[in-house]
């Protein structure tokens, strides 16, 4: 998907949401315990509930790690479905992979490969060797950490260098030399208000994948305020807000329900 694409579907849409498919068993409804493939019939539920209303979805790679093979088929299933019945939607493998060249490269064939998503997010404080590797890629997506939604994120991110840079600005700057905008994407926390700023003062035109609106207390206004360019450059996650909103047999019903919320908050902030 290109940059102007998915600026379309934005557009078309009238809506800039991403949903993260973070699908923990354990949060699961009970009724769906007892199928063969249960994390993948709940997402097929969560997504044909809530694709009128997004234009991205985000799975979470380490909910489908953790339950082994059976995890990572269902991660497959996934992927496949929303490629098959929902092709105008981005899918962002989130697995904040980043390593030496050599073993970038694997991560980049894996993801972009075998699983074929559009898009991966990436750790990039191993520096340029480490990033280049899913760089090479014609239609695919980097997305870089800059600064995250956690509450951990200022221990290092913040750090500011002599000139008074702050660590996640450097990443931003130097970043740029490696990709442009059209294949680049930096993480950047809703919880981090009026830090956008700072932000869109480095990268003006670069898409920002936003985590952090709804269950870590972010703000959607407060990130278009100083976070939306021109051409909306935001695609905002939600995951547990919308998919356990509810674990009844409703609750893809209600997930529905709550993105048609935020894709109106976000009709509304487009304008």
């Amino acid at each position: 998907m290109t940059k102007q694409q998915l600026i379309d579907n934005i557009y078309k849409t009238e809506s800039f949401l991403c949903v993260g498919l973070d699908s923990d068993r354990k949060k699961l409804p009970r009724h769906l315990l007892g199928c063969d493939d249960p994390i993948f019939e709940f997402n097929k539920a969560i997504i044909d509930a809530t694709a009128p209303y997004c234009v991205a979805y985000k799975p979470n790679v380490a909910f489908y790690e953790c339950e082994g093979l059976q995890g990572w088929t269902a991660l497959e299933k996934t992927v496949a479905y929303l490629k098959r019945h929902y092709p105008d939607h981005l899918i962002i493998a989130d697995a904040k992979r980043g390593d030496i060249g050599n073993t970038s490269a694997m991560y980049a064939r894996c993801f972009f490969e075998q699983l074929d998503v559009d898009a991966l997010t990436i750790a990039p404080y191993m520096g340029e060797d480490s990033v280049t590797p899913f760089l090479g890629y014609r239609g695919k997506w980097v997305i870089l950490l800059a600064l995250t939604s956690n509450k951990g994120s200022h221990d290092f991110q913040m750090t500011e260098s002599k000139d008074g840079e702050c660590l996640f600005e450097t990443v931003i700057r130097k970043s740029q030399v490696w990709a442009n905008d059209e294949n680049m994407m930096y993480v950047v926390g809703a919880t981090q208000g009026e830090l956008f700023a700072d932000i869109r003062r480095v990268a003006p035109n670069h898409f920002l994948l936003v985590p952090g609106v709804g269950a870590q207390g972010g703000s959607l206004e407060e990130v278009c305020r100083y976070g939306m360019t021109k051409d909306c450059g935001l695609l905002v996650n939600s995951s547990r807000g919308i998919i356990f909103a509810d674990n009844t047999e409703r609750f893809a019903e209600v997930a529905g329900e709550k993105a048609k919320e935020l894709q109106q908050q976000m009709k509304q902030l487009l304008k």
